[in-house]
């Protein structure tokens, strides 16, 4: 018997690699000659180069760079040697989690950190660089980023403006003069799980401003802001991906990184696939355990399990799925690949417990769905003499 066990982080609980270690350890408990194959995963978020590193023998790499709010913070980065390709997660330098609650600042928030890990791939030798663009503080349309790049964002006067997604509404021009020649030679991917354009009532600004301190004049204002930065860009290159999927990802980094750094977009969960090798590991497995914090229909837009879902039945192999809590509209996920799902409480618990003797819990029930299994195929072979 073979079993790929490719799950997402439990948030505020255990890594993918704990968590896929815990269904190892239960499925061996009842199966102990069965062959079970670790994939730790992720969809673009938090965990993503954590899970890449483990499964391709990675490195963590560290530099100090600006803060979301220009403090100094010390950011990882990972790199894969062999490949030559950088995994920068940008919430390492602008996330959402460095600044707290009461100072978050949508407004004035920078991703010029996120340009500097970039810098410190290139210095490094990076052919690919991959983005993963989840828990953003940031607002800026990654102006930021481009300056950190040498871009140079210049009002009507000719003065530098300063960081920030509001001060992009004084922006006349943008001089890429002293730019990185070394960008147009570097292949950048955008990995993210949100597909929301730059602009608008479903853009950066309106859908993801309010969670990063914006208030909802605030908001007018920046997506005003941001419009007039994809003009100028407009203008400036000849070409408009403000509507394009992905470009309102991270507070409008999606648009510069498609715009100044020429990136394709892909889904968070299909680039870890890729390079997990996920779909050669499953295409000959008997099961595939896979599972996240929260097992719900928000599952369906672009998250691991049903990423995985998708590979595993286009194989033909039933996908178990084990999480801490089966949500609203969960059950729409047996139309596409999934063969059952199991949440992790035995009984009334609280979160805080939940999460505290997750990798028990994972370990219990992965046994309990084990033992199924076992007496299923028992009893069809007892029935067949």
């Amino acid at each position: 018997m073979k079993v790929v066990i490719a799950p997402d982080s439990f948030k505020d609980s255990l890594s993918a690699l704990k968590v896929a270690q815990a269904i190892a350890q239960g499925w061996q408990a009842v199966f102990p000659h069965a062959e079970t194959i670790l994939c730790p995963m992720a969809d673009g978020g938090e965990g993503t180069i954590e899970a890449v590193l483990e499964v391709c023998d990675g490195q963590w790499r560290e530099k100090t760079v600006v803060g979301p709010l220009g403090q100094p913070v010390q950011a990882k980065w990972g790199w894969l040697e062999k490949q030559k390709i950088a995994m920068i997660e940008m919430a390492q330098a602008s996330g959402i989690q460095l600044v707290p609650p009461s100072e978050r600042d949508a407004c004035h928030s920078t991703t010029f950190g996120t340009g500097q890990l970039i810098l410190d791939a290139l210095d490094t030798g990076a052919k690919d660089i991959i983005l993963t663009v989840g828990g953003s503080a940031t607002n800026d349309g990654g102006t930021g980023l481009l300056s950190a790049l040498g871009a140079v964002l210049l009002d009507a006067n000719q003065n530098v403006l300063p960081a920030g997604g509001l001060a992009l509404s004084h922006l006349s021009k943008i001089d890429l003069t002293h730019f990185d020649s070394r960008i147009q030679h570097t292949r950048f991917l955008l990995a993210a799980d949100v597909t929301n354009p730059l602009c608008g009532p479903n853009g950066a600004s309106h859908i993801f401003g309010p969670q990063k301190g914006a208030s909802p004049a605030q908001v007018q204002l920046l997506d005003a802001a941001l419009a007039h930065f994809a003009d100028v860009t407009a203008q400036l290159l000849g070409f408009d991906k403000r509507d394009e999927a992905g470009s309102g990802a991270a507070g409008g980094l999606g648009f510069a990184a498609k715009s100044y750094l020429n990136a394709d977009f892909k889904a968070g969960v299909k680039v870890v696939a890729e390079l997990n090798q996920l779909e050669h590991k499953i295409s000959n497995a008997d099961w595939v355990i896979t599972g996240e914090g929260k097992f719900d229909q928000q599952t369906l837009s672009g998250k691991t399990v049903f990423g995985i879902s998708q590979i595993a039945k286009a194989h033909n192999v039933p996908v178990i799925v084990i999480t801490g809590t089966l949500g609203e509209g969960y059950q729409a996920l047996y139309e596409h690949g999934v063969s059952a799902a199991f949440s992790l409480a035995n009984g009334p618990i609280t979160l805080e417990h939940a999460c505290e003797h997750a990798a028990e819990l994972i370990y219990e029930r992965t046994v309990d769905i084990a033992r199924l299994i076992q007496f299923s195929q028992t009893s069809l072979k007892d029935k067949k003499t």
